[in-house]
C-alpha cells in the first residue's frame, strides 16, 4: 500500500514515515501545498494523509481536488485543527476519516487499515473502462469477465491509466510513477517501451474495447477506439 503524507512539521513527518515504513507501507512526502499538487498530478497512492494548515494553500483545497480527479484515492485529514466546523467540511468534501493532534501512532495505523478494509468490502478499489475491470485487491485483471494475466508492473501501469481517463501521460511522468522518485538517473526508457508494448498486446488479444494509445513525442493517453 502506497501512502502520501501532506505535512509541513518536519519532526512529526519523519516520525509518520519512519513508523508507516516499518509497517511495511511505502510511504512519500509533501511538504506544502505545491508539493502536494505536483505529487499527486505525477504518482499514484492508495492513501493520503493530509493536513489542513498548509504554506501556500489549503488542505481541503487538496481534498477537493483529489475527490474531483480520483474518487477512488482515500484521504485521512491529520490537522492541529480540531474544530466541528474543519471536520464537518472534510467530510463533506469526502475525506474518509478525520484524525486530530497530537494523535498517537498506533491509532494512526489503525485509521488506515480501517480506511483500506472499508474500501476493499465496498468494491472501490476496482477500476473500470469499457469491458476492463482492474481488481486492486486481488491484482487481476479482467476483460468481458475473463482474467488476463499481467505481470506486476503491467498491472501498476495499466492502473495508473485508468486512474487519469483521457489524460495524456508524459513517459517520464509514467516512469517515475510506476518505477519510483529516482528513475530519472535511468539512461533510457526502454524498460517503459518493453512493459508498455506487452502490456498493449495483451489487452488487444484478450479483446478488450480500451487502448493505450501513443502520442508522438510526448507519451501515452488511454482511449475507447
Amino acid at each position: 500500500m502506497k501512502l502520501l503524507i501532506i505535512e509541513d512539521e518536519a519532526s512529526l513527518q519523519e516520525l509518520m514515515t519512519l513508523t508507516l515504513k516499518k509497517e511495511g507501507y511505502i510511504v512519500e512526502n509533501a511538504m506544502d501545498y505545491a508539493e502536494a499538487m505536483d505529487k499527486l498530478g505525477g504518482y499514484s497512492y492508495d492513501c493520503v494523509l493530509l493536513d489542513i494548515n498548509l504554506p501556500g494553500g489549503s488542505g481541503l483545497d487538496i481534498l477537493e481536488h483529489i475527490k474531483k480527479s480520483c474518487n477512488q484515492l482515500n484521504v485521512i485529514i491529520i490537522s492541529a485543527r480540531d474544530s466541528i466546523d474543519d471536520k464537518v467540511r472534510g467530510l463533506e468534501l469526502g475525506a474518509d476519516d478525520y484524525l486530530a493532534k497530537p494523535f498517537h501512532l498506533a491509532e494512526l495505523s489503525a485509521r488506515i487499515r480501517s480506511v483500506a478494509r472499508r474500501s476493499r468490502n465496498d468494491g472501490a478499489l476496482a477500476y473500470k473502462a469499457g469491458n476492463v475491470v482492474l481488481e486492486d485487491a486481488s491484482q487481476k485483471l479482467l476483460v468481458d469477465g475473463k482474467e488476463v494475466e499481467l505481470l506486476k508492473k503491467e498491472f501498476d501501469i495499466l492502473k495508473y491509466f485508468l486512474m487519469r481517463p483521457g489524460h495524456t501521460v508524459d513517459k517520464a511522468v509514467l516512469a517515475e510513477a510506476v518505477w519510483g522518485d529516482h528513475i530519472d538517473q535511468a539512461d533510457d526508457f526502454q524498460f517503459v517501451y518493453a512493459q508498455m508494448k506487452n502490456l498493449r498486446r495483451k489487452l488487444a488479444q484478450a479483446g478488450a474495447d480500451i487502448e493505450i494509445k501513443s502520442i508522438y513525442g510526448f507519451g501515452y493517453k488511454l482511449v475507447k477506439p
